[in-house]
């Protein structure tokens, strides 16, 4: 029961109401956006490393823990590793935790204390065509803002297929936009995170030896608000989150 009253909480959260305000400007939108997104780098014992983007998610005044969703997969294998968060322009470096790993979804949550951050709300439903933003930070460097729409969602057989769970945009990223937010362009909220995208081998005649791995536009996948909503209930999380 508590479970179920904490999603209905989270769906509550996510649909608004008739009294909305206005939509910010962009500007200040992807300010909004910025002020969620921070930079991910792993470390591994030998030398390794790897890089990905994430999304704060909660945060708890009181004892200043912060909390950042990303991709599973960017902390696999699971080796030793040193996890390290950046903000967005800012040269300070902090260090964080790995608090909980999802066993069947490419879902991860790092943990850290005392960024000047600000969760993000969840949007539950997208509607094909609704315009995104996603921000992260492509091949570990400075981030990046690209402009797409929703491509496809998730429905349930026999619903219409124009609205739903947000599960893919047509927005082209690249290797460290792995747990990149998806935000809605019009209200700044949550639609899902990156979880992958498809690319195309491209082959350079003068190189034969040589193949380009390209993003094919049209095949970024997500992890949709709805299915972040869960797992966050499941971490124990519900409470932390932004109302």
């Amino acid at each position: 029961m508590r479970r179920a009253l904490a999603l209905a909480a989270l769906a509550l959260t996510g649909t608004g109401c008739a009294s909305t305000p206005p939509p910010p400007e962009r500007s200040e939108l992807i300010r909004r956006a910025l002020g969620s997104t921070v930079q991910l780098r792993s470390e591994r014992e030998g030398g390794g490393r790897r890089a990905a983007s994430g999304v704060v998610l909660a945060a708890d005044p009181g004892s200043q823990r912060v909390w950042i969703l990303t991709a599973r997969h960017f902390l696999d294998p699971p080796h030793a590793q040193q996890v390290y968060v950046r903000l967005p322009g800012r040269d300070t470096v902090v260090r964080g935790e790995v608090a909980f790993v999802s066993t069947d979804l490419d879902l991860a949550i790092i943990e850290t204390e005392h960024l000047d951050v600000t969760p993000v709300r969840l949007k539950m439903v997208a509607h094909l065509g609704d315009e995104i933003l996603i921000v992260a930070f492509p091949w570990g460097q400075r981030f990046t803002v690209v402009k797409g729409v929703v491509s496809q969602v998730a429905s349930s057989r026999g619903d219409p297929l124009v609205s739903g769970p947000a599960r893919m945009v047509d927005a082209s990223v690249s290797y460290g936009s792995s747990g990149g937010g998806v935000f809605d362009a019009q209200s700044g909220e949550l639609v899902g995170i990156v979880e992958s995208y498809r690319t195309a081998r491209v082959a350079i005649p003068e190189m034969k030896e040589r193949v380009l791995e390209l993003p094919v536009p049209g095949e970024t996948t997500l992890i949709p608000a709805a299915v972040i909503a869960r797992f966050l209930v499941g971490a124990g999380l519900a409470d932390f989150l932004a109302k």
